[in-house]
């Protein structure tokens, strides 16, 4: 649906997005992922307008809209701070798209409320400041807003960061819900690793203006492309070249660095022994986290690992035990 061909973006003497060619998929959700400054937002509103790119195309479907004003690309946006008018209520912060279209009043009115019903906004709600709100009504409003206009493209960029841990996660899956229900195209951005693996269908990480690997949550995580991704998605060990030098040697590339996810270091001995190493190590330090308790191990010389185990009462260990550490060799990661 949305293509992003051979676009370079140059913003003065900078070469902020290189070279992208990304393709987009009719109603998935689809998540820019990376640090502050890789220029994932900067392709974002390439996509909404806001940037020409210095050279390439933006296509959607078969429509180049690299030139096409803001208004007439049919993709609405929801900005981190929401960008509500916050002396307005709720109804005309959600109407305020319509009348600039000149939609006519009984239409308007029904549209608002459908929308508003839709994202699960009371009658009450609507007739309230949007500084009455709480943050997870506000983005409701600025979701409502994006969508009443019944746009093509949802692009929402960092929506989350401003809310507190615990709505976070509950917006979140309101969000993925929202989705799921309108079927739209949704291009979301963000830089926590843990909304783009929990909301998206296909994610882009972006490291340094280019898309370093495009792929699903489960392709992302477990062959990571590179390093930078590798590091970036979750928690790994680099292997001490002790370690592959010896018990993996039969395994690993001697010129790559060699990563293993956290996880997938088991104190558990793994039914395939003929793909497993095992390590004689002690443990150095314990974090219990209710549902999973994260290990340091000190290995007998081959260094320290770090592991995770899902909380079970009967192999819960504390600091000083003596354990078997295990790694599968088709975990591994080589770079």
């Amino acid at each position: 649906m949305i293509t992003f061909k051979d676009i370079h973006i140059q913003l003065g003497n900078v070469s902020v997005i290189p070279k992208l060619n990304l393709h987009i998929r009719e109603g998935e959700f689809f998540t820019f992922l990376g640090p502050s400054g890789c220029g994932k937002t900067t392709i974002l509103r390439s996509l909404v307008g806001f940037i020409k790119p210095t050279s390439g195309q933006i296509l959607l479907g078969s429509q180049d809209i690299t030139n096409v004003p803001i208004e007439k690309r049919g993709i609405s946006m929801v900005f981190q701070s929401y960008a509500l008018f916050p002396t307005l209520n709720v109804y005309e912060n959600i109407a305020f798209g319509l009348r600039v279209k000149k939609i006519p009043s009984s239409r308007l009115d029904i549209e608002v409320r459908d929308i508003a019903q839709k994202v699960d906004l009371s009658e009450e709600q609507l007739f309230k400041k949007v500084s009455e709100l709480s943050g997870g009504q506000q983005q409701r409003v600025a979701i409502a807003r994006a969508l009443v206009l019944k746009p093509s493209i949802l692009v929402l960029d960092e929506p989350l960061s401003n809310l507190d841990a615990k709505l976070r996660v509950q917006l979140r899956n309101e969000l993925k819900s929202l989705q799921k229900k309108f079927g739209i195209t949704t291009i979301y951005v963000t830089h926590d690793q843990e909304e783009a693996l929990t909301l998206s269908d296909r994610i882009a990480v972006f490291h340094q203006g280019a898309a370093e690997q495009v792929g699903t949550p489960q392709e992302i995580y477990n062959h990571s492309a590179t390093e930078f991704v590798c590091n970036f998605i979750g928690s790994s060990n680099l292997l001490d070249p002790v370690i592959t030098e010896g018990p993996l040697k039969p395994w690993v590339d001697p010129n790559k660095k060699v990563y293993i996810r956290n996880e997938k270091v088991s104190l558990q001995p793994f039914p395939d022994s003929e793909t497993a190493v095992a390590l004689k190590g002690r443990i150095v330090e314990q974090e219990f986290y209710g549902v999973y308790t994260k290990y340091t191990i000190e290995t007998a010389g081959y260094g320290t690992l770090k592991c995770v185990e899902t909380a079970n009462s009967l192999n819960f260990r504390v600091v000083g035990d003596e354990v078997e550490v295990n790694i599968n060799v088709k975990d591994i990661l080589q770079y």
